[in-house]
């Protein structure tokens, strides 16, 4: 789309007024709270969605590539912030054998005839957390930051200038961030350990990629019960699943190699989507961990009662959802690490559900499809049995959540056993935590082996206390000690990731990758 046509697009955004926009979204709370006592968004069962974000590469290099929208619509994928990115989002299954295995068959399914399809573009899908190398010819800093602006003349005939972000997708929500009156409540910043950079978008968070895993419960007036659950197996199940210890070699400060190896966390995603998205001035965030809650009404007005960065445009529509549209919009800013959602194109498929955001995009399809299956049963199972984790202090599943971001699974997590014991003893932990997540699934219909089956990458994972990050951390090391600069044990340690997934993404798992 033309510059100039994307900044008008905005304008228009900007246009929108902020007050009547919230008292909207408050009489759309009315609504969803109206249906959820009448049992609405009530389920027969529970029910299982996935959402699976990829970036594009150059099948030589595997430098970044700008994916071609015509391509994105062929695939039926969906585009995201940066033009690099694409996003799958599978039909949702019962959560039983058939429906965990429709999802897996529906993400191989589609993403080989992505595969198929992009190869003749000479470029490549990758499954990752965070991508290291540029486009051929430019540098991190400067694809990230680099923005235009462009005058444009509003309904009232007055000037204003639009900022447009040069590699970010055409969706004027992104690109309204930068330019409301409000553009300060977002970050737009990297910061890390030995890593800052300013931009004047929101670009910077095209950097990462995630899965999201999503649980729809079957009576909305429990989702309270399952959100609390979810807090506490979120650091847990980060921990497991960490990806991204290294940002682009240029994003570096002026640190040592060895500084750099020392001080990477291992999950860098959670600070990239916390920095270039919260306001640095705020107390609390809108990217953030969230607290307990007590009631399924609470989980509605916390949306509605979120600061509103963009308060988008609403075009009229036929989904039942499209009863509460303005509510809709707002959840869509709406950032915490896990988060309610009420939605559905149809009255009957109505649904109250929690996604689970904190897991970055993973190795492998099994991978992913593993942490798909392990959140839903945890959540089964820790609900029905009332296990005693729900009582661990929320203070402390923050902590264990940002610990995990640090040091995955070398961090030193608390959790309560099933017996009611304290413990930070990690195999502890994982032997109680995996041990529900297979009661889960064996109480809905799963075999005790086909449950074992999906849960084993994470389970390899624990025994041989590797994650991917730590793969990545120990490739980069090696190539260092064997004399290669940073920016070249960056590269070989990412083209040698590229090439162990093109042999295992749609058939294998990272417990190939790690051996005996």
């Amino acid at each position: 789309m033309p510059e100039e046509e994307l900044a008008a697009r905005v304008a228009d955004v900007l246009g929108v007024d902020a007050e009547e926009f919230r008292a909207r979204a408050e009489a759309d709370a009315e609504v969803i709270t109206d249906a959820i006592h009448d049992g609405v968004f009530d389920n027969p069962q529970a029910i299982v969605g996935f959402e699976y974000e990829f970036y594009a590469i150059k099948n030589d290099d595997c430098a970044l590539r700008r994916v071609p929208r015509r391509l994105l619509e062929l695939i039926g994928f969906e585009k995201e912030l940066g033009l690099h990115n694409a996003e799958m989002t599978t039909s949702p299954q019962p959560l039983n054998a058939h429906g965990l295995a429709a999802q897996e068959s529906e993400i191989k399914a589609r993403l080989q005839t992505a595969l198929d399809v992009t190869q003749s573009e000479r470029m490549r899908l990758v499954s990752d957390a965070l991508w290291t190398l540029p486009p051929e010819g430019e540098d991190a800093a400067t694809y990230l930051t680099d923005s235009v602006e462009r005058t444009m003349t509003d309904a009232n005939g007055d000037e204003r200038s639009i900022r447009v972000a040069t590699n970010m997708s055409d969706s004027a929500r992104y690109h309204a961030m930068a330019n409301t009156d409000q553009a300060e409540s977002a970050g737009m910043r990297i910061e890390a350990p030995n890593v800052s950079l300013q931009a004047d978008t929101v670009m910077p968070e095209s950097l990462i990629t995630s899965i999201q895993p999503h649980y729809q419960v079957a009576h909305a007036s429990d989702l309270p019960r399952y959100f609390n659950y979810a807090l506490r197996a979120a650091g847990p199940l980060l921990a497991l699943g960490v990806n991204s210890p290294f940002f682009p070699a240029d994003l570096y400060d002026d640190a040592t190699a060895d500084e750099i190896l020392a001080d990477a966390w291992m999950e860098h995603r959670i600070s990239i989507f916390e920095t270039a998205l919260n306001d640095p001035a705020a107390a609390e965030g809108k990217v953030r961990f969230p607290r307990d809650l007590g009631s399924v009404e609470e989980a509605v007005i916390r949306i509605v009662d979120d600061d509103t960065i963009v308060p988008m445009p609403v075009e009229p529509g036929r989904r039942f959802d499209d009863q509460f549209p303005h509510f809709r919009r707002k959840h869509g800013t709406y950032w915490r690490w896990v988060r309610p959602v009420f939605g559905g194109p149809t009255r009957s498929a109505a649904n109250a559900r929690i996604e689970f955001r904190p897991i970055p995009s993973q190795p492998t399809v099994r991978d992913s499809i593993a942490f798909l299956a392990a959140f839903a049963g945890v959540l089964e199972s820790l609900t029905r049995l009332e296990h005693p984790v729900v009582e661990l202090d929320w203070q402390i599943a923050r902590e264990n959540f940002y610990a995990a971001m640090r040091d995955g699974l070398a961090a030193d997590l608390t959790w309560i056993t099933n017996d009611g014991k304290e413990t930070t003893d990690s195999l502890e932990l994982y032997e109680d935590l995996l041990a529900h997540a297979e009661d889960g699934l064996v109480n809905r219909g799963l075999t005790e082996e086909q449950a074992a089956k999906y849960l084993y990458p994470l389970r390899r994972r624990v025994r041989q206390r590797v994650t991917p990050a730590r793969w990545k951390h120990e490739q980069v090391s090696e190539a260092l000690e064997d004399g290669a600069s940073l920016e070249d044990a960056i590269a070989t340690m990412q083209r040698g990731y590229v090439r162990r997934q093109e042999e295992t993404l749609l058939e294998g798992s990272f417990a190939d990758w790690i051996g005996d």
